[in-house]
């Protein structure tokens, strides 16, 4: 079984339809010995006794001096980087939950599985075992629902091992470095009222028009513009706490809807009336956020007042991050994508790989760039294999990157540390690297009433510093600093620069 697939229908169904047992039977396989054993999910809460026993699973474990046992025994027990908090906060049904099953897809096949009739009672129950500590798959197991499962104990190892591995660059840079500290000028609210308004604006690459929320404040802007770029399967809501932040200090912040890789696009395609995203929305989505920018220049979005478009900041989540990279002048390449998307034991192998692999038909023609882009903040972006080493080169815009030390969707180590640690290397430019202790793929998000989230006053920092460089934005060897080096902390997140303490990594 592939340690990762593009996600199965049954995966993103999951939680659609009729009632279902908990699976009750596992099969173990040990390839290197072509055996397997089966056994019921409620004796594996006593592996000890099970393995010490006269069944095939305690013939095996002696047979292998032990081997079996402790792997087993370290597979079922060891912690899985699941934040059942979010889940139960954005309930059942959310992209969150999806992401966690393919974890789990990477871990164990699970036969016949069923749906239940109520999806949140799976989530409430996994969060009473959480609270008592850190999940097992074990715990998973007895409460998803289905025939049978089977393992491929040394393939799950490995894949668990991995997951693990690449959560532990981001907390040893976090410890090497001082955490941000606060000032109430970046992290309040401004004393402007934003003025929200939805407008739709026809576009030549779409057939359908390009629904843009803007947020604007009330009176008295400074004209700046600042365009957002939601992730796959999202919605501009989820960001509306960074554009209120912002509009209150005066900015103009427009938020388009992709509509190829939205939540409607996604609720729809649960209901088998359209496909998954097409690859061609990595070209899509820069033009929309372009075109944002240019009915803005024209005057087209009912904004109360004008806006400069010669100079705009772009900022973005998930796949919206690797929107405004794109944006920024990172151009996509097939090039690392045919060379690592079939290597299953690859050690940078994680979850965003399903995503970008789906790009290996459309890498190689979906630029992006728009030079009026002139800085970004890219969280969380799938990016490893997308750009090659040495892009940088060629961008038109300055970089703040920011990974979360828990995102296992994205995971900081290969996905941010390894690729901005070669760039510095090969280009310089003066881009930067913000982690955020405890940070996972959803958790650095804000809608409006959270009042722009963790990330608010590095958000408006980065903002401020792109727009106050002006020219001097631009990356380069000798390019100033954009972000100051205090006050855009935060009290629920350690947010810490590790910029100067990257490693050195060669080049691929």
């Amino acid at each position: 079984m592939p340690l990762l697939r593009p996600i199965p229908l049954f995966a993103l169904g999951l939680m659609l339809a009729p009632p279902a047992k908990a699976l009750e039977l596992i099969e173990i396989r040990l390839p290197l010995v072509d055996t397997s054993v089966s056994v019921r999910v409620a004796e594996l809460r006593d592996p000890q006794s099970l393995l010490t026993g006269t069944s095939d699973l305690a013939q095996l474990n002696q047979a292998t001096d032990g081997k079996f046992g402790s792997r087993l025994i370290s597979l079922l027990q060891a912690p899985l980087p699941i934040p059942v908090g979010a889940i139960a906060k954005e309930s059942a049904g959310s992209p969150l939950m999806r992401q966690v099953l393919l974890i789990l897809e990477a871990l164990v096949r699970v036969d016949g599985l069923e749906t239940p009739a109520d999806p949140e009672q799976i989530v409430a129950t996994l969060e009473r075992r959480s609270a008592k500590g850190h999940l097992s798959l074990l715990d998973v197991l007895e409460v998803l629902p289905g025939r049978s499962a089977s393992i491929e104990l040394d393939q799950a190892v490995f894949g668990l091992d991995r997951l693990v591995r690449q959560q532990e660059p981001a907390e040893s840079l976090i410890s090497s470095g001082k955490p941000a500290g606060i000032d109430p000028a970046l992290s309040l609210p401004g004393p402007l009222k934003p003025i929200r308004q939805q407008v739709a604006i026809p576009v030549s690459h779409r057939p359908e028009p390009v629904q843009v929320i803007t947020m604007a404040p009330s009176s008295s802007g400074n004209g700046r513009l600042v365009v957002i770029s939601h992730g796959l399967w999202d919605d501009p809501v989820n960001f509306e706490g960074w554009g209120a932040h912002l509009a209150s200090h005066g900015y103009t912040v427009l938020l388009p809807r992709h509509p190829g890789s939205d939540q409607a696009q996604q609720q729809a395609m649960l209901a088998g009336r359209v496909p998954p995203p097409n690859p061609d929305d990595l070209r899509l989505r820069p033009l929309d956020v372009s075109a944002a920018i240019d009915a803005g220049d024209a005057g087209s979005l009912a904004l109360p007042a004008p806006v400069r478009t010669d100079q705009v900041v772009a900022m973005g989540q998930s796949w919206g991050a690797t929107t405004v990279l794109q944006l920024a002048g990172a151009r996509p390449s097939a090039t690392q994508l045919g060379r690592s998307c079939e290597n299953l034991r690859d050690p940078a192998r994680n979850l965003s790989w399903v995503l970008q692999c789906s790009f290996l038909t459309s890498a190689n023609r979906a630029g992006g760039a728009d030079p009026r882009v002139t800085a970004v903040v890219a969280v969380s972006p799938p990016m490893r294999l997308l750009f090659d080493v040495g892009a940088g080169k060629a961008m038109n815009g300055r970089v703040l990157l920011v990974s979360g030390s828990k995102d296992w969707v994205v995971p900081a180590g290969p996905e941010a540390i390894t690729p901005m640690a070669q760039e510095a290397r090969n280009t310089g430019g003066g881009h930067r690297l913000v982690l955020a202790q405890g940070g996972d793929h959803f958790n650095l998000r804000s809608i409006e009433a959270d009042g722009g989230g963790p990330l608010r006053g590095l958000l408006l920092a980065w903002t401020e510093g792109a727009f106050a460089a002006g020219p001097a934005a631009a990356p380069g060897p000798s390019a100033p600093p954009l972000l100051p080096a205090d006050g855009w902390g935060d009290t629920s997140f350690a947010l810490v620069d590790v910029t100067p303490q990257l490693p050195a990594v060669p080049a691929p």
